[in-house]
């Protein structure tokens, strides 16, 4: 019985982590691939699609919003109806619990950069991610960390609107693709 009770509490906190990455990496997962659904629409829709992340106690809220008078998704016009919601607003941990957006202290950004600051959402001051129907988008980076030390990016690259998924390595110090 003490052999069982011993092997119970050394493998309880690492299956305990394991939960927690495979949350974390779930959710990176599923920011992942709702960028890649607003590319895919904003070909062909022929129009602007994107992602909307509002800040909302305690974290953001994601949206998906379409153009609705051909200048590009923009805050004002997304909050006087111009360019429309497509989906209600969500936030990660009604599907991932213990998983929100930021960036652990120590991690540095994904360029390799020391972190300014703890904000998990770099899409610029308006938090939009546009996709564009030529296949471009904005650039930018979602973090994502779970309960224990685990820290997961989303990098889109504004040039080919190519989405990546990062993990950060704490033993190597540095991130690496998934």
């Amino acid at each position: 019985m003490a052999i069982a009770g011993t092997l119970a509490a050394t493998a309880l906190p690492q299956g305990l982590r394991a939960l927690d990455d495979f949350r974390t990496r779930s959710a990176a997962r599923y920011l992942a691939q709702r960028a890649i659904d607003a590319r895919f629409a904003a070909i062909k829709r022929s129009t602007v699609t994107g992602l909307r992340f509002e800040a909302a106690s305690p974290d953001y809220r994601i949206t998906s919003v379409v153009d609705g008078n051909g200048n590009g998704l923009r805050t004002i016009d997304i909050q006087r109806g111009i360019d429309r919601t497509l989906t209600p607003p969500e936030r990660l941990d009604m599907h991932f619990s213990g998983v929100a957006f930021g960036i652990l202290n120590g991690v540095p950004d994904a360029d390799g950069q020391p972190a300014a600051g703890s904000d998990g959402v770099r899409f610029g001051a308006s938090k939009l991610l546009s996709m564009n129907p030529d296949g471009t988008a904005s650039s930018g980076t979602l973090y994502l960390h779970g309960r224990d030390r685990t820290q997961y990016a989303v990098r889109v690259l504004g040039a080919t609107g190519r989405v990546r998924v990062l993990k950060f390595d704490f033993v190597k110090g540095r991130w690496g693709d998934v």
